[in-house]
């Protein structure tokens, strides 16, 4: 009980934020490198991709992934609407504040960021995780790369896809360093390193998405 009215403080409920979305991010360096085995070929990446699926934990995992997502997302909307409550009157010009603060284009825009994710994460695994289940001569495995060279040569869904993952990595460029300072990990003095590595991070996870449909449009055709 105690547990339960410590993380619905405010002090709480930043961290839940933080531990969420930092858990959140090693899930997405994963799947990252797990997406860029596409570029080995047809057989490595769908060897893959059965792995993941035949693995006797991945329900767990999933409904692990869920419900962090959604705690995640729910905090931060929460916490949003709580801050807002707390100062109903809005700043006439947002600014960014230079310097070693954290302020900018990116942290302004976190919710509407975080919103456009919750949305995008069910299109995304319609179309890949619950899309057309093409056959491969092993028997049982799913021929994902078929399905991810077909979905990324529609020009409409790579502007998309690309548009989205800049997003992200807005969402990120703002979010890790934000987490690692609501945890107490950055010192003062170290600021601006930490926003420099956060915005680090930001462009390898995003860029690496970003990539990968450019990639695949312009130089990989179906077989």
């Amino acid at each position: 009980m105690r547990v339960r009215q410590a993380l619905s403080t405010s002090v709480g409920t930043k961290l839940l934020i933080a531990t969420t979305g930092l858990a959140l991010v090693g899930f997405l360096i994963g799947h990252l490198i797990g997406n860029l085995l596409l570029f080995l070929g047809p057989e490595k990446f769908n060897a893959y991709g059965h792995a993941l699926i035949s693995n006797p934990l991945i329900i767990p995992v999933e409904i692990g992934l869920i419900a962090i997502f959604l705690l995640h997302a729910g905090k931060a909307v929460l916490n949003f609407f709580e801050n807002r409550g707390a100062r109903p009157q809005r700043y006439e010009l947002k600014k960014g504040a230079g310097g070693p603060s954290r302020k900018s284009w990116a942290s302004t825009t976190m919710i509407g960021s975080g919103l456009f994710v919750l949305a995008f994460v069910p299109f995304h695994l319609f179309t890949f995780k619950y899309g057309p289940s093409y056959p491969t001569a092993e028997p049982g495995v799913r021929d994902l790369y078929r399905l991810t060279v077909e979905v990324f040569q529609s020009p409409a869904y790579v502007v998309f896809y690309v548009f989205a993952m800049v997003i992200v990595g807005m969402h990120l460029r703002h979010g890790v360093s934000s987490s690692l300072q609501s945890l107490g990990v950055i010192p003062d003095r170290w600021t601006r390193a930490f926003l420099r590595a956060g915005l680090g991070l930001a462009l390898v996870i995003g860029g690496g998405f970003f990539l990968i449909p450019i990639a695949i449009y312009f130089f990989i055709r179906p077989s």
